[in-house]
């Protein structure tokens, strides 16, 4: 691999051009440093965000000496970054092989990780909402939702604004737990 840092004094300059042809050359080398976070975060949009904080520290960038040095950095911060998801998400990587395992053992078993994150965000339901979710989850079907609102006191667009904003409080809380819906 050549020494992408030929382009650094012009990127310095602030020439998107050469950020360009250093692109070019460099996102390939980030996208597969980002390899093994491939299944618990979003490779791409580390990738990018990655990206789009190089261009943004370059001016500040001081080689070592070494080649590919602005190379090094992204990769670094991509790597920062995709630590940084996981963290946030909570997510926790596993072996293919120890999922697999896990799963033949029991094919019918529902997911407790799952299960635990639906039942947390539940738990942080506003008291309305979460009234007209567990109302409606507890009929599983048997009533219709003006029965479930009268036996909630509610009138019945108040119990599907509730319901819906359950329901959207929910998505937001299991996406920030790692789970994609």
């Amino acid at each position: 691999m050549i020494d992408l840092d030929v382009h650094l004094a012009l990127i310095v300059a602030g020439d998107t051009r050469a950020f360009g042809r250093w692109l070019a050359g460099a996102e390939g080398v980030v996208r597969d440093s980002l390899r093994s976070f491939a299944r618990v975060v979003d490779t791409e949009a580390v990738l990018q965000e990655a990206l789009l904080r190089v261009w943004q520290v370059a001016p500040r960038f001081e080689a070592d000496g070494r080649p590919n040095g602005l190379l090094r950095l992204g990769i670094r911060i991509a790597r920062n970054l995709a630590v940084s998801e996981v963290r946030r998400t909570r997510a926790t990587p596993v072996e293919v092989g120890d999922l697999e395992t896990a799963l033949a053992a029991e094919p019918d078993a529902p997911d407790p990780m799952l299960r635990q994150a639906i039942a947390d965000c539940r738990d942080k339901l506003p008291p309305k909402p979460r009234q007209a979710f567990d109302s409606r989850l507890h009929s599983a079907g048997g009533q219709d939702d003006v029965e479930l609102a009268e036996a909630l006191g509610m009138k019945l667009n108040t119990f599907l604004q509730n319901f819906t904003r359950a329901r959207q409080l929910l998505v937001d809380c299991l996406k920030k737990k790692g789970v994609a819906l």
